[in-house]
């Protein structure tokens, strides 16, 4: 009989044999990488990713603080987002069923159980919204993943224990309402900060691990 534990990306395999009553087990450890899923987005002060009616007018767009997020994009080969943050981005330029113009170097898997296309890029997949889903991406990827937008989906994916790792990019402004950074979810963690920048314009950048 053979039973696994996963703990990260290592898996520990079990070997049991059983004679009579007693239970024998040999233990093989298995390492199985798997990319990191970041979840790296801009936030007010009070934790909303974007204020009434979907306005990110108050964010920053220029200066240090966004030549760095915007270098470090260049890393991830994988972007994956909700379907709201996809069709949010027509407003900025994107077309339907093709892969973003802010990540055109990235393949794109949109989660959604009722989004299609009619033109769709080989470059985009739609996902059902499922762990197993996330987690065959994560096996696959040859880099770590950039989750894109947030609210709902980012509170499912943390509510699932997917999300590694979360960079802020904490904006000095404070909106009062709108997108919060996991939308409804109510789970607590404990995160554990492993990087700080701060920017002569306000803006820092908070990177917390949460596995």
């Amino acid at each position: 009989m053979i039973f696994s534990i996963f703990k990260g990306a290592n898996s520990i395999f079990y070997n049991v044999k059983k004679i009579g009553r007693i239970e024998l087990a040999t233990i093989n450890y298995k390492t199985s990488v798997m990319g990191n899923l970041i979840y790296y987005v801009a936030t007010s002060i009070d934790g909303f990713i974007s204020g009434e009616n979907g306005d990110v007018s108050k964010f920053i767009y220029q200066g240090k603080g966004v030549e760095k997020y915007l270098e470090d994009l260049k890393s991830f080969d994988t972007v994956i987002m909700g379907r709201k943050t996809y069709e949010f981005g027509y407003e900025f330029g994107a077309i339907a069923g093709q892969p973003s113009p802010a990540y055109p170097h990235m393949k794109h898997y949109i989660f959604s159980d009722t989004l299609e296309f009619d033109n769709q890029s080989e470059q985009v997949e739609v996902k059902k919204v499922t762990v197993a889903e996330v987690l065959n991406i994560k096996k696959e990827a040859t880099s770590d993943i950039y989750l894109c937008g947030g609210g709902e989906f980012a509170g499912w994916l943390f509510d699932n224990g997917l999300i590694d790792q979360l960079k802020i990019k904490l904006n000095p402004i404070i909106l009062g309402q709108g997108v919060a950074l996991f939308g409804n979810s109510k789970k607590s963690l404990i995160a554990s900060l492993v990087e700080k920048q701060s920017f002569e314009d306000g803006l820092q950048i908070l990177t917390y691990n949460l596995q």
